[in-house]
């Protein structure tokens, strides 16, 4: 039985970015993943963006994702290609809960409060 793009994203998210600590999958570093069964085990192709161009931590990093998929039951081959278009973005990219904690999405205007001038 071949393994799953799902399985494969869950593999991956104990792993994360180096400077952010945050789980690269929920970051939204992860573009996708081509699995090709094969009668003996499984092709991965992943691709995936770091948070910069730039990153230092990129090999490390491109290194521990590929050394996950290919841990997998049933993967005979993992390949990790790493592209930077379209360019991360963590307001789009990211999941909720890695927006607030990158303290993203409150750019509502706060309700307003007492006016305290008023009450002096």
């Amino acid at each position: 039985m071949a393994v799953t793009e799902q399985q494969a994203l869950e593999a991956l998210k104990p792993i994360e970015d180096p400077e952010l600590h945050l789980g690269i999958v929920d970051l939204g570093l992860i573009y996708g993943a081509d699995i090709n069964p094969q009668p003996d085990g499984d092709e991965v192709k992943l691709t995936m963006t770091f948070t910069s161009p730039f990153c230092p931590y990129g090999p490390q990093l491109k290194a521990s994702v590929q050394r996950t998929l290919a841990s997998l039951p049933g993967v005979k081959s993992a390949v990790v290609n790493v592209v930077f278009t379209p360019p991360w973005d963590p307001r789009t990219m990211a999941s909720e809960d890695c927006k607030i904690a990158l303290g993203l999405g409150w750019d509502e205007e706060p309700e307003a409060g007492p006016d305290l001038e008023n009450q002096r």
